[in-house]
């Protein structure tokens, strides 16, 4: 059972991120949702849009330790993960943290770093944990990464190779903001409001709590099957040569458990997975045309949606 502080806390945090990120509210809310489901973040998108505004709002309005890191090609795996240093006054090799040991790691631009030190978050993101000469450290909880990269400057970068991009539970596109928006957020940048105007809104416990309560949210077996079957569609069209993984299914299900959740309710319904099921699908995919836009893949996907029939909940 939800608490009313609990209901109240997420639309206060939807709130505090609206402070810096105008006019956005859905890519707030499936932030959120991914947060709230223990999922990781990938913002995708142009530069100067607010992806990393977005992501530092999140760790200051749900009072996370976050680290961040701006990739380039000379940025190092042990940079990520930690490495072990020889101390001299005790005679043994000591663990120097890296900077993923936090609550909340922005990795900035992240495609472009080289494949080895893209690798390096991979076992944090699914294991929660670092492993350093043999020695494994687990990250702190709650844990998440948000990353950012540009999908049109493809000079100097490495993309992501698909086991890491399925690793991250949605993935989400600001895009420009609409004029009212963008003449909002001249105002308040006049009227000097910033990331420090933020507030707290929960603690990291109460945090764990909140994503445990989402977490039991119920879902009936016939939207079990049919989140499978949504994912089985993606496997069996002639335009997909990889459809979406089984990851992608416990994603989409936390997904809409936490929809749920946020709406009041304590059970799924077809509604909330539609939400988010492009969002959390078709980054997994690949395609047989390497000529597909951005947009034609999305209308691929919704087609697939539409064509699976979903069941009546009584």
């Amino acid at each position: 059972m939800k608490t009313i502080n609990s209901i109240g806390s997420a639309k206060q945090i939807v709130y505090e991120v609206g402070k810096v990120i105008v006019g956005k509210d859905e890519v707030i809310i499936k932030m959120l949702l991914a947060i709230l489901g223990r999922g990781h973040i990938l913002m995708e998108d142009i530069p100067g849009v607010g992806k990393t505004t977005m992501a530092l709002a999140f760790s200051r309005a749900l009072g996370l330790d976050y680290n961040r890191v701006q990739f380039t090609p000379d940025v190092l795996p042990s940079d990520i993960t930690g490495f072990s240093i020889y101390d001299k006054n005790t005679g043994k090799m000591t663990y120097q943290r890296g900077a993923i040991l936090c609550n909340l790691f922005l990795a900035d631009e992240l495609n472009r770093a080289t494949s080895r030190t893209q690798a390096a978050l991979l076992q944090a993101m699914e294991e929660g944990e670092v492993t350093v000469d043999n020695v494994t450290y687990p990250v702190p909880q709650p844990f998440m990464v948000i990353a950012t990269q540009n999908p049109i400057g493809a000079k100097g970068t490495q993309m992501l190779p698909d086991s890491q991009l399925d690793r991250f539970m949605i993935r989400l596109s600001m895009g420009y903001p609409d004029p009212e928006a963008e003449a909002e957020m001249i105002r308040r940048k006049q009227q000097g409001i910033s990331l420090e105007q933020v507030q707290q809104v929960v603690s990291r416990q109460e945090l764990i709590g909140i994503c445990a309560e989402a977490e039991h949210v119920y879902i009936k077996d016939s939207l079990i099957d049919y989140i499978v079957k949504l994912c089985t569609a993606t496997r069996n069209d002639s335009r997909i040569l990889q459809g979406a993984s089984p990851r992608a299914a416990l994603s989409l299900t936390a997904l809409a458990k936490a929809a749920a959740w946020i709406q009041g309710r304590d059970y799924v319904v077809p509604s909330d997975i539609r939400f988010v099921f492009a969002d959390s699908i078709q980054h997994r995919l690949i395609w047989a045309s390497d000529n597909l836009s951005f947009k034609k893949q999305r209308s691929v996907v919704e087609e697939l949606f539409s064509s699976v029939r979903a069941p009546e909940i009584r």
